[in-house]
């Protein structure tokens, strides 16, 4: 009788690979959600003018505003939602559940974030592959996430690397 291949893919993963998640929105991004960010992550210097000085930034090729590539516009929700990652990968031989770590992320960024816009937010499983490791079977995913604006033009793609051992 021949050995069964060790699987971390289960069908739910086969099923949604490459399709678009439902989408969220943020609510509007404002002036002053952009400044308190640069103040924040640029602290203790000073943020570039860009990000918080708006007759600066009319004299910039931006002609007002812009965000931080960085700027997060989900990070204060209303109301808190539910992870949105993609489906769950198998168990372990033995039953219990998989470990995870983060295995890295590359962003792509596009227009830039303003006063105003609102981003919409969708994520699919792209792609994995499975291998031998030092800690075992291993599983890598990869999963899309896109940012676009309300003129539908892209503000950010990220390509993220899950593990699974």
């Amino acid at each position: 009788m021949a050995e069964q291949a060790v699987t971390y893919v289960t069908p739910e993963m086969e099923e949604a690979k490459n399709k678009w998640s439902e989408s969220r929105s943020s609510l509007p991004i404002s002036a002053s959600d952009i400044r308190k960010w640069a103040i924040a992550t640029f602290w203790p210097e000073t943020a570039p003018r860009i990000y918080w000085d708006e007759e600066y930034a009319k004299t910039t090729k931006w002609g007002g505003i812009i965000a931080p590539r960085d700027f997060n516009p989900f990070a204060w929700p209303v109301e808190r939602t539910r992870a949105r990652g993609g489906p769950a990968p198998g168990k372990r031989a033995d039953g219990k559940p998989l470990t995870g770590m983060n295995g890295g992320q590359t962003d792509t960024y596009g227009t830039p974030m303003r006063p105003g816009d609102v981003v919409t937010a969708r994520s699919r499983l792209v792609d994995w592959n499975e291998r031998e490791g030092r800690l075992g079977h291993t599983l890598f995913t990869y999963t899309e996430l896109e940012w676009r604006n309300q003129d539908d033009e892209v503000i950010r793609k990220r390509i993220s690397i899950g593990i699974r051992y």
